[in-house]
């Protein structure tokens, strides 16, 4: 009798020190969810510029991957080609609005690939000067592959009016920028139909994608710089911009106001960075 005492509290030291392991363990692996890494998206509030008091949908960006297509490729390294010059007022094909900017410039239509130079930023190099401009319109035949037809302003910032026609090598480039992305909605755009535009953009933009049906759909771009979804999948819903270095931007669903501008907080990023 008087081993039993001492093997009972053995064998009950025994369980307490095993069920104690246990639940240290159970302890640590609930810990070990709650602690989970942190996701990769960020998300902002904008605030529509009019009224004061009105407050946009939120804007997120993120670095997802790709769902329609394959990656866009990167922008055109140094072209050669020839400068002209025209009367530009900042409006054109791209259907951007007639601006008080004066360094404006025509792509030829090889480069122009069906509005996907639009505002892209080329940085124009002649004689040993150069200058920036922004692509707002398209020169048709008989402007030649890697021609631009320059603004009049921009074009005597490199030579004399009297020249016409001058060489030039040029860049597509990432420039320093303040503003932030825009979208737009085409006149007549609904529920049922719509053409969307991204406006300021830093890089030239290579997709749209819009969320239908809980799915991301690429939207076809047109000439004039507009992304169409013809049967109306997607008008007012989410929105993904890609620009041609591959980074994509998602706008939450904003509502379709055809020819409003209605401003984001977000912008691309600079090639590089």
């Amino acid at each position: 009798m008087r081993r039993t005492r001492p093997l009972l509290l053995v064998l009950l030291a025994a369980v307490v020190a095993v069920f104690g392991v246990v639940v240290l363990r159970d302890r640590q692996g609930v810990a070990g969810t709650a602690v989970a890494g942190p996701t990769t998206t960020t998300t902002v509030t904008t605030t529509a510029a009019h009224p004061a008091t009105t407050t946009s949908p939120p804007v997120t960006t993120t670095s997802a991957p790709q769902t329609s297509s394959a990656a866009p490729k990167p922008a055109a390294a140094r072209r050669t080609g020839v400068a002209t010059f025209y009367d530009s007022d900042g409006g054109g094909a791209c259907s951007y609005d007639p601006g008080p900017d004066p360094l404006t410039a025509a792509m030829n239509e090889a480069d122009y690939g069906n509005s996907a130079a639009c505002g892209a930023f080329v940085l124009v190099e002649a004689g040993g000067k150069s200058l920036t401009v922004r692509i707002t319109n398209l020169c048709p035949a008989p402007c030649r592959p890697g021609q631009l037809d320059l603004s009049a302003e921009a074009f005597a910032q490199l030579a004399p009016p009297v020249k016409g026609e001058i060489p030039i090598t040029w860049t597509i480039i990432s420039p320093e920028t303040s503003k932030t992305i825009g979208i737009r909605y085409k006149s007549g755009s609904s529920q049922y139909w719509c053409g969307i535009q991204v406006l300021d953009h830093r890089n030239p933009v290579a997709r749209l994608e819009v969320q239908a049906g809980g799915r991301w759909r690429q939207l076809k771009r047109a000439e004039y710089n507009y992304f169409l979804a013809e049967d109306g999948a997607g008008c007012g819903g989410s929105i993904a911009i890609t620009d041609v270095h591959g980074e994509r931007l998602v706008v939450n669903a904003l509502s379709v106001k055809p020819d409003t501008v209605q401003p984001t907080t977000l912008q691309f990023r600079r090639a590089g960075e």
